[in-house]
């Protein structure tokens, strides 16, 4: 069973919202999904990225491989932790 961490499509159309998702590797892009790690709105201007970094990081200790997109998404959402936690 190999999984990866990557995008799932759940805004309407010209409005997309979408969940970062743990799913199969081998299942659709909108289907079943292992665990919902965040939402990810490409048009918020801001919070456009909720994310569960530790659960991300749980699953990459598990041997589940980001997409590209999923992968600069988790560095974005690492860089601002820190921020988040000082202010």
């Amino acid at each position: 069973m190999a999984l990866k961490i990557r995008l799932s499509r759940i805004g309407s159309t010209h409005n997309p919202i979408y969940h970062v998702v743990v799913a199969e590797a081998r299942s659709r892009r909108d289907g079943a999904a292992t665990e919902i790690l965040g939402t990810y709105n490409p048009r918020a201007k801001k919070d456009s990225l909720t994310l569960k970094v530790d659960r991300v990081d749980y699953w990459l200790s598990k041997g589940a491989l980001p997409t590209d997109t999923a992968k600069s998404l988790i560095k974005n959402a690492r860089k601002a932790a820190p921020a988040a936690v000082a202010a």
